[in-house]
């Protein structure tokens, strides 16, 4: 049985990686699927195809989640064509190595984070939070290393992400009076673009991980679809690590 039949989903940042795995377990799992995308047209486009040939309802939108009128225009769309949206997952975000000497308020690397990764986010929930509907899902994709610093170079991005999981705290108890669950998701090393390209790379970075191996962005979809059912109605609050056990 599909878990998500009947269900409207809103994904921020769905065009490729864990996004489109995000976006194409929703759609398989019956939801009515509407994703954002910036740059990636082709493959947002290919995805939407994809999905529609195999008897999904899919819906590509080109929208910046650091951009407010047009994620006001995203969300309506979704709106429009789906109905009322009971489950948003966050997924936007950027990493851009910085160090200690970067650290002041007019870095624009480090401004850019913060304006993707936490002020698009809190924008975002906001807007549909207010929609919702009773026993919605709203599911963020954060990181490890809000928890677990992997290297040198990543510190205001840890930032961000420690600050999305403390929204996903809060947010937890400011929404339970409507039954509406909020978790976060902090993925490890995932087989994405971002992978390393040599064989150098990736045995540095699987040092870390007890499965030896990089994650796909499958099964981070798996468990964002699961946290999204109506089997996951009593976790909120919670963060869930998909990362072979590199925060053990």
């Amino acid at each position: 049985m599909k878990r998500l039949l009947g269900k409207v989903a809103f994904v921020v940042g769905g065009s490729r990686g864990i996004g489109a795995g995000i976006v194409r377990k929703m759609a398989i799992e019956g939801a009515s699927v509407a994703f954002t995308y910036v740059n990636a047209m082709d493959a947002a486009i290919t995805l939407e195809n994809e999905l529609i040939a195999a008897g999904g309802k899919v819906l590509a939108i080109k929208a910046d989640v650091t951009v407010a009128d047009q994620m006001t225009i995203a969300i309506s769309t979704a709106l429009d064509h789906y109905g009322p949206i009971d489950i948003l997952v966050n997924n936007a975000g950027l990493f851009m190595a910085t160090s200690i000497n970067d650290a002041n308020s007019d870095n624009p690397a480090i401004s850019r984070m913060w304006e993707v990764n936490v002020k698009g986010l809190v924008r975002t929930v906001s807007t549909i939070a207010r929609q919702m509907k009773q026993g919605g899902r709203i599911i963020t994709i954060g990181s490890g290393a809000a928890a677990r610093t992997p290297f040198a170079g990543v510190a205001d991005y840890a930032a961000t992400k420690a600050a999305m999981a403390a929204y996903t705290r809060g947010w937890a108890r400011d929404l339970a009076n409507r039954q509406i669950t909020v978790n976060i998701v902090q993925p490890g090393l995932i087989d994405t673009d971002l992978k390393p390209d040599n064989d150098a790379g990736v045995n540095r970075l699987l040092q870390s991980v007890p499965l030896g191996r990089f994650g796909t962005p499958a099964e981070v979809g798996n468990l964002v679809a699961f946290l999204a059912s109506d089997e996951a109605s009593y976790i909120t609050g919670a963060t869930v690590n998909v990362d072979g056990g590199g925060s053990a």
